[in-house]
């Protein structure tokens, strides 16, 4: 069987758990085991003996290490390493000599104790993986370390067998420490020794947290127009940087670069910035972008100072420019000057402003997770009430999801309550009244953006205020004075107080406060106030799922709190994370699709990073030609030019240079004419041999030569062929003359294509000139396309270097075989490991793979695995018998023929055109055009050797058959659409009827009256196009009219067409026999659009055009080749997303399609193969008893039949003909 796979997207991930981190020294020191006992606490504890400092690693104090109490919730175990330290591993142990272990826990780490954040490695996975027994020690190396104080393990998994035991140690080293308290009203100034400070490299680094969204972290400016600011904004880090360009001195033309994101969660981030010239690399924590500085210079001027924390107004102390910086930074260097340490020894360097201390000052700011959409809620109880009555709630909150309930309180009177919900992303209240009594505003802002807002909610004098980041923005009247009648329910509510069956709130929450009270959280988490489930404290657990962006090629990200999605639109990709490519690769994969020649968007790397580029694709010619056109296309005069001051053009093309080089080296010969026609302009120096004219290639070397492949002579075409006309030069231009010549070429040394540039140098003398033409860049043929490897020993394979690390990759190949099993491709790593194999029934047991493999590419990069195959035993390049693979590489009954690397398709008996025999051949007609073919000789249907090959009755009684189609477009009623009459004075006719309807005429016998069917009275005369279908086998007439109407009738008489004279298309001329209905038709003629007509083996359309002149075909009145068949179903296949998409479900759709076979992809085995044979005879069977029983009941009855049995008799002769092992093979697309 031949199977065709392509694009298998598989996620790998946590695929490098155990990277190492902070290799650059030695940094992996025990740190806990020297700690004292009040270094440890935990959520509890079974007894003293389980307490939390008996849990030091290979310890056995106490009961061998900790373990909580069996009716803990949310058990933890907490380390306090009394100072900062960076820890780059953790390791974990079982309790001692028991059957208590956690197989898997996450890792919390803090500076304060109390404000926490889940590690997560690189990858995202918080999850680390524990210990199966209680004795061996697992050691997670952490991909970043981290610089803490307070480590926090909370088991996950245990023995189901036993329960929690745990025993901890964290390795790490200590590290020096400046740090400097910014309180949003101050900052530093470092004042430079000169009145500018000129740079060409530039490195800052510094860590930070900060208490809010917004904050200067540093800026600095000069008068030429060079400044540098680096910027909190919305959480993310903004740097502005510009290199004397004086238009962009002012904000509203600045343009920054952001990386990170939620950086306002009060946690120590990483910022470290290198410039050189006018490269930047901006790295923050672990993501980092590379980008060029704006303006023209290279080095950055700063006037005076840099400032840190803040942009100080000159002149105006205690006065910035924008919003200062609130929190604490570390270890602040610029250009390896330490400007903490030189602020704390107040030297004269460092300019004070404001209140600068030298600690990082401990904010309460402990916030909580609802960690569900669905269960998690905190109930606490209503705070005594202010004399005026009412309540009032502040809080904040933070969350991605645009709908949730966020808070609720039930009112007094009953059954009033208050809701306050994120619906479309924007706060919405409503008041619940009594029945269907109902009050709601909204406020217009968006809140689901993952920062943090304040809500202040407050009741008083019959009226509910909702104020939204310390802006009112709403009111809504009371019908009475309310109270809160018992708990206020954040997020959901418990099952047994609860009106609310909608998503709940689900995110952060901070800052609490009833009847202005402050709800202390710590309260609620040890049980002593209020209610919760599903709630994390102390730790803000968000996350950004859009960082790093794993929407590819532009897409883009959105979010709610456990997921993302990519918009994919308008860039030319689909998939999850668009990944995969809507375009083919190239030229020659859209004409395996059975598209014809017009213009392309290909994309060349497939699902890498070079995105699609429009190209010409010529499918005229045996070969498939990817034209790439560039800006000059037309002949340009040169005049006035010299060595001294040449006339140059650069050439840009409409692909980039990445496109380019993947189109030249994925082709198989490229080629680029070049022009030059010349008075007195010679290419090269008659003295010396120099280039007085030269071209640049793609890499923008210096070329000389002028036509042929071989780069290193200094040739033209003329001197290669010997037809020079003056012998004793190498070009026609060199010989110099006064009258014109012409040195043409073809540039065909891949590596050099395409030409770049053009250098012209002889054109100042008197009376010189030339006229120059470089033409488009053409290339033919696909290397990979039809690269392929057959294997034909189990033990052999092809040996590719591992993939690496990937969060997503992409494998596509083509596949062909007759085992039932095999492994087409194993990729192994320490851990993880992906396979792609065939089985049947059961796993291949990892089998050898035996057959063929062709077009591998993996992550958008193509395998050369014909290359690999030349010396690898038990395997040979190349896989013959492309056409017996697939049977639908030519489509509409053209022939496929096999070639060395691919094949053609001939199209001589089918009535289409075309490379793959799938292009519409159209004629218009008008009253009086007609086209007959008359048949060679006299014959009968069935002495037709195509009918014979193709098609074998099904009827013992009988052998006649016809097998007419075509399509028209006509608004003209009656008109006469084709006729085929016999010397026997036998006919078939069909016709528009006066009222439009489709007629069909069979006159077999002329001692009785035709036989006439109307499959449908409505008009076809509409002028739209409609596909006719005619197929008779002895008696049996089955009609097929466009996609949807189908009809089964019975003739009166099995004969055959005997002696078959002519068929006609349009008016008819001769004088028939015909009945007078019928001559009226064809009096009339036919006016508008015949297409793809086909008679048996007989295309007259198609010959009318190709054959003009031959005795075999008459034409008669106009008759003009049209495309009014394909106009009438589509308009183009150009350039858009949409076409390129229709062209590929149109593949999936076509009956003559590739991809079409992937809907049997079950039939891989003989088993399957016989089974649908089976059927084919058992539907034979059924169908020949129903027709018995027709025949006794009326012979002459017309009767419509399911679709499914329409054309049972001879797709039963082609399972009979496919019969064997070769034809069996199939091609899929999985």
């Amino acid at each position: 069987m031949y199977f065709l796979l392509h694009v298998v997207s598989l996620c790998t991930l946590s695929v490098l758990r155990g990277a190492s981190a902070a290799t650059h020294y030695n940094c992996n020191g025990p740190l806990v085991s020297a700690l004292p006992h009040s270094s440890f606490s935990s959520s509890s504890q079974s007894s003293v003996r389980y307490a939390a400092y008996n849990a030091k690693l290979n310890r056995r104090d106490g009961a061998g290490g900790w373990s909580p109490m069996v009716t803990d919730q949310d058990p933890w175990i907490q380390v306090d390493l009394r100072e900062q330290f960076e820890v780059t591993a953790v390791a974990t142990q079982g309790r001692y000599d028991s059957w208590d272990w956690v197989s898997s826990y996450t890792l919390l780490y803090s500076d304060t104790g109390r404000a926490w954040k889940q590690y997560r490695q690189e990858d995202g996975v918080s999850r680390f993986v524990g210990n199966v027994n209680s004795e061996a020690v697992v050691q997670n190396k952490l991909s970043q370390p981290v610089r803490t104080r307070f480590l926090r393990f909370i088991p996950l998994d245990w023995n189901p067998t036993g329960w929690m035991g745990l025993r901890v140690e964290v390795y790490g080293c200590s590290y020096k420490s400046y740090v400097a308290d910014f309180d949003g009203r101050s900052s530093l100034l470092y004042r430079f020794n000169q009145k500018s400070m000129s740079t060409v490299k530039d490195v800052i680094s510094l860590r930070f947290k900060s208490h809010q969204a917004e904050g200067v972290l540093l800026h600095g400016e000069g008068q030429r127009g060079d400044y540098i600011t680096l910027e909190l904004h919305r959480g993310r880090l903004d740097l502005y940087l510009n290199l004397d360009d004086n238009r962009l001195k002012f904000r509203s033309g600045r343009v920054a670069v952001t990386v990170g994101s939620l950086l306002d969660d009060q946690h120590w981030h990483s910022v470290h910035i290198e410039r050189f010239n006018k490269q930047v690399n901006l790295t923050v924590d672990t993501h980092t972008q590379h980008f060029q500085t704006k303006g023209e210079g290279h080095s950055l001027e700063v006037d005076y100072e840099l400032s840190f924390g803040g942009i100080p107004l000159p002149g105006k102390p205690g006065t910035f420019l924008r919003k200062n910086f609130h929190g604490c930074m570390e270890n602040l260097y610029y250009n390896t000057i330490n400007i903490i340490d030189l602020a704390k020894r107040r030297k004269p360097q460092i300019h004070s402003v404001g209140n600068v201390t030298f600690s990082c000052s401990q904010p309460q700011l402990v916030a909580c997770t609802f960690l569900s959409s669905s269960s998690s809620f905190l109930s606490l109880p209503s705070a005594a009430a202010s004399a005026t009555e009412g309540f009032s709630v502040r809080f904040q909150f933070r969350t991605w999801n645009p709908d949730g309930l966020l808070m609720s309180v039930p009112l007094n009177p009953e059954p009033q309550r208050l809701e306050l919900r994120i619906s479309g992303g924007q706060l919405r209240l409503t008041l619940h009244g009594t029945g269907q009594q109902k009050s709601e505003v909204a406020t217009g802002l968006r809140v689901s953006d993952g920062l943090w807002h304040s809500v202040n909610l407050e009741s008083r004098n019959l009226q509910i205020t909702l104020t939204v980041d310390g802006e009112l923005c709403s009111t809504t009247d009371l019908w009475e004075q309310v109270e809160a009648r018992s708990n206020f329910y954040f997020g959901g509510c418990p099952t047994f107080d609860c009106q609310v069956r909608t998503a709940t709130f689900q995110g952060c929450m901070r800052l609490v406060f009833i009847n202005g009270q402050p709800v202390n959280l710590s309260h609620v988490q040890q049980g002593a106030l209020g209610n919760y489930n599903e709630i994390q404290f102390d730790t803000c657990n968000i996350r950004d799922r859009c960082l790093p962006n794993l929407c590819e090629h532009g897409g883009r990200c959105s979010q709610t709190w456990t997921s993302f999605t990519c918009d994919c639109s308008g860039t030319g990709y689909s998939g999850a994370t668009c990944h995969n490519s809507i375009y083919e690769a190239s030229c020659e994969a859209y004409k395996l699709i059975g598209s014809s020649s017009g213009f392309y968007s290909i994309d060349p790397d497939g699902s890498g990073p070079l995105g699609p580029t429009q190209v010409y694709c010529n499918m005229t010619e045996e070969r498939v030609w990817t034209v790439v056109p560039h800006n000059v296309t037309t002949p340009v005069t040169v005049q006035s030019s010299s060595l001294h001051k040449p006339y140059v053009m650069d050439f840009n093309y409409s692909a980039t240079a990445g496109q380019l080089h993947a189109i030249v080296s994925g082709s198989e010969q490229c080629q680029q004419e070049v022009v030059y026609n010349c008075r007195k302009s010679r290419l090269f120096n008659t003295r010396d041999g120099s280039p007085l004219s030269w071209w640049l290639d793609r890499e923008g070397e210096k070329r000389s030569y002028w036509g042929g492949f071989l780069p290193g002579v200094q040739q033209c075409s003329c001197s290669l062929e010997e037809n020079c006309l003056d012998m004793n030069y190498f070009c026609n231009c060199d010989a110099d003359t006064d009258t014109w010549a012409n040195d043409t070429g073809i540039l065909s040394y891949k590596d050099h294509l395409p030409v770049s540039q053009i250098v012209i140098g002889d054109t100042n003398r008197t009376g010189s000139q030339a006229v120059y033409h470089v033409g488009p860049l053409r290339c033919y043929g696909d290397k990979s396309i039809w690269n392929a490897a057959s294997f034909y020993q189990e033990s052999s394979y092809l040996y590719f270097p591992t993939l690496q690390a990937e969060l997503s990759s992409d494998i596509s190949f083509y596949f062909k075989t007759s085992a039932p099993s095999g492994v087409f491709l194993e990729n192994l790593g320490l851990k993880d490991f992906i396979r792609v194999e065939l089985s049947w029934g059961t796993a291949s047991q990892q089998r050898g793979f035996l057959g063929c493999i062709r077009t591998l590419t993996v992550n958008g990069v193509s395998f050369d695995l014909e290359e690999r195959a030349r010396m690898t035993p038990g395997v040979s390049s190349g896989c013959p018998g492309y056409c017996s693979g697939s049977s639908s590489l030519c489509h509409n009954r053209g022939r496929c023929i096999e070639k060395s690397n691919g094949y053609i398709c001939d199209c001589s008996q089918s009535a289409y055109g075309g490379t793959t025999c799938n292009q519409e051949v159209s004629v218009s007609f008008d009253r009086e055009s007609s086209v007959t073919y008359t048949f060679q000789e006299p014959f009968s249907v069935m002495q037709n050797r195509s009918s014979q090959a193709t098609s074998v009755s099904t009827e013992s009684s009988s052998r006649a058959r016809e097998d007419v189609a075509f399509s028209f477009v006509t608004s003209q009623r009656p008109a006469m659409l084709l006729t085929v009459s016999t010397f026997s004075h036998q006919y078939i006719a069909v016709i528009l009827a006066k009222n439009g309807s489709l007629q069909i005429w069979y006159h077999l016998q002329t001692d009785r009256r035709p036989d006439i069917f109307s499959p449908v009275p409505s008009n076809l005369a509409d002028g739209r196009l409609h596909r006719i279908r005619i197929h008779r086998v002895g008696k049996n007439l089955y009609v097929q009219i466009d996609q949807d109407i189908h009809r089964k009738y019975t003739l009166s008489s099995d004969a055959e067409l005997i002696l078959i004279r002519s068929l006609t298309l349009g008016k008819v001329t001769r004088r028939e026999t015909f009945n007078e209905e019928v001559m009226q038709a064809a009096a009339k003629g036919f006016v508008g659009c015949l297409s793809s007509v086909q008679f048996n083996h007989v295309a007259p359309l198609k010959a009318a055009l190709t054959n003009r002149g031959s005795s075999l075909v008459t034409i008669r009145g106009p008759l003009v080749q049209s495309n009014c068949g394909a106009l009438a179903e589509s308009t183009s296949h150009i350039l858009q997303d949409q076409a390129v998409t229709a062209n590929k479900d149109n593949e999936q759709h076509s009956s003559g399609s590739q991809r079409d076979l992937a809907v049997i992809a079950g039939v891989v085995t003989a088993v399957v193969f016989i089974a649908v044979c089976a059927l084919a005879v058992m539907s034979r069977l059924l169908y020949q008893q129903r027709r018995a029983q027709r025949t006794a009941s009326s012979s002459s009855s017309i009767k419509e039949e399911h679709r499914h049995s329409m054309y049972t008799d001879y797709r039963t002769t082609e399972l009979q003909l496919h019969n064997s092992i070769r034809d069996n093979m199939k091609e899929y697309y999985i």
